[in-house]
């Protein structure tokens, strides 16, 4: 069998013509997964463009393929959302993709890394999206992670998108605005899917700085030490998370600015690095957050510390007063015939008196020492 024909047997490509017009005729599709293709399969797009514009070529992405590799001219970009080992296995068999790098396109849970099989680079990126929320809780989701795989060789590319976010719909749009830049090949797309990730990176970032700030006020506030601990640990949860998405990125971007390849071209090596900055900065922002974060911990239970020892003092100085009239009444209390005063009409003023003038000066002294 052919790999024309298995690839139509396997994942569908050979009806996305067919379903692209079908799709057309239907004003709405009633789709199992709303972050899936209006294809109704893991296929989202399949588009083959030469000196940078888009063409339109009959037939499934084999097809395509085909003419590509005959002229010597252009590139296929063929894109996936969350796709099977079934529908993934006929475009592995395409364009000759490793079964390492299939593996770990088809389940996803990856880092960030960038691995050379031959003349095809695989690279994962983790995506990253800010979860709005109205309050921090013990329980809020902040940061929601993704991934894109990116498969690229000399006249191909490969994406493979695991999520409900990261769409690179507008990213194709733009490039495909930029004629000049989209021909310059494969490395342009690879180039731009990574610029994305990183810029949304940066909006991550400066959105958890609203949450950082908000936490930091609350604890440093009159009542901070009644603050949930809850909502900062979970804070520091997400922010893990942001962390091991951002930090690993940066070595495949410094490989990709500065090792030589066929499949890169060298003036694209140049924006990698421009990526690569941008990349360090929310690095950076994300450890002194991690910092942060720690020492904001810190404080707070420092501060619950001294709350506890300031409600013990108060304790023992009110156990310290009450002693007084709790020790006089209880000697008189042992029902003795011969104590003082006992048999004096104004015994019991006296003592009553005694307690009382007792009491205040523990209290003014308790007052003064700042225990009360």
């Amino acid at each position: 069998m052919s790999r024309a024909v298995n690839l139509r047997r396997v994942t569908g490509l050979g009806r996305v013509g067919r379903l692209r017009g079908l799709a057309r005729r239907r004003p709405r599709v009633d789709l199992s997964h709303p972050a899936r293709s209006p294809l109704g399969s893991s296929v989202v797009n399949c588009v083959t463009y030469r000196d940078g514009r888009r063409l339109s070529v009959p037939g499934d992405a084999a097809d395509a393929v085909k003419r590509v590799r005959e002229s010597g001219e252009g590139f296929v970009w063929l894109g996936l959302h969350e796709p099977t080992s079934r529908e993934f296995a006929g475009v592995a068999e395409l364009f000759d993709l490793h079964p390492l790098a299939v593996e770990d396109a088809v389940e996803a849970h990856q880092r960030p890394k960038l691995e050379r099989y031959g003349e095809t680079l695989f690279a994962v990126l983790k995506t990253v999206r800010y979860v709005e929320h109205e309050e921090l809780t013990a329980t809020s989701e902040v940061v929601d992670t993704g991934e894109i795989m990116v498969f690229v060789g000399t006249d191909f590319v490969v994406t493979v998108r695991h999520g409900r976010h990261g769409s690179l719909g507008p990213l194709r749009e733009g490039l495909e605005a930029d004629p000049a830049r989209l021909a310059q090949g494969p490395s342009a797309v690879l180039h731009a899917v990574a610029d994305q990730v990183v810029d949304d990176y940066l909006r991550v970032v400066d959105s958890v700085q609203g949450d950082m700030d908000r936490v930091e006020t609350e604890v440093f506030a009159e009542h901070g030490a009644r603050v949930d601990p809850g909502r900062i640990y979970q804070l520091k949860r997400e922010l893990l998370e942001l962390k091991r998405a951002v930090v690993p990125l940066g070595r495949p971007l410094e490989e990709l600015a500065t090792r030589p390849s066929r499949v890169v071209a060298p003036e694209i090596q140049a924006y990698f690095r421009d990526v690569a900055d941008h990349l360090q900065r929310a690095t950076e922002q994300t450890a002194a957050f991690d910092d942060l974060i720690n020492s904001i911990l810190q404080a707070h239970l420092a501060r619950v510390t001294v709350a506890q020892n300031e409600d013990m003092r108060k304790i023992t100085a009110w156990a310290a007063i009450v002693a007084v009239p709790t020790m006089v009444c209880g000697m008189y209390g042992m029902n003795f015939d011969h104590m003082p005063e006992l048999h004096w009409r104004y015994g019991y003023g006296m003592v009553v008196g005694v307690i009382s003038v007792a009491c205040l000066v523990l209290y003014r002294a308790f007052r003064r020492s700042g225990w009360l």
